[in-house]
């Protein structure tokens, strides 16, 4: 099952299932570059890596399927859809940020802008 978490839950889930792991958790962005430009998160108890989702089938070596990952995009649809994918090809600890980066600049860092 695919986990939807808040923004302002993120610090659970990364000490809850995420934080099982030895690994430090991974917020993957799938936004376009552009969109990176215009706001993006700190990472703060996560390593952050920005890769687009139409890139994400032909950079997936780049990943590891073992840590955990937390996906996000502008307002969860996208980030959605790279969550389910990277579960079918065999991720265990994948979890998708409702609401992207527009919820994170309302319910956790006001200092993010929203576009």
């Amino acid at each position: 099952m695919l986990a939807q978490v808040p923004p302002a839950l993120l610090d659970q889930w990364l000490a809850g299932p995420a934080g099982a792991s030895n690994v430090l958790p991974l917020v993957l962005d799938v936004r376009e570059p552009w969109e990176v430009a215009q706001a993006s998160v700190r990472a703060e108890g996560f390593e952050l890596c920005c890769i687009p989702m139409g890139e994400i089938p032909s950079r997936l070596q780049e990943l590891d399927p073992d840590r955990p990952t937390a996906c996000l995009c502008h307002h969860g649809a996208r980030s959605m859809h790279v969550a389910a994918f990277l579960l079918n090809q065999g991720f265990e600890t994948v979890a998708n940020i409702s609401g992207g980066i527009d919820a994170w600049s309302r319910e956790r860092d006001p200092g993010v802008p929203r576009y």
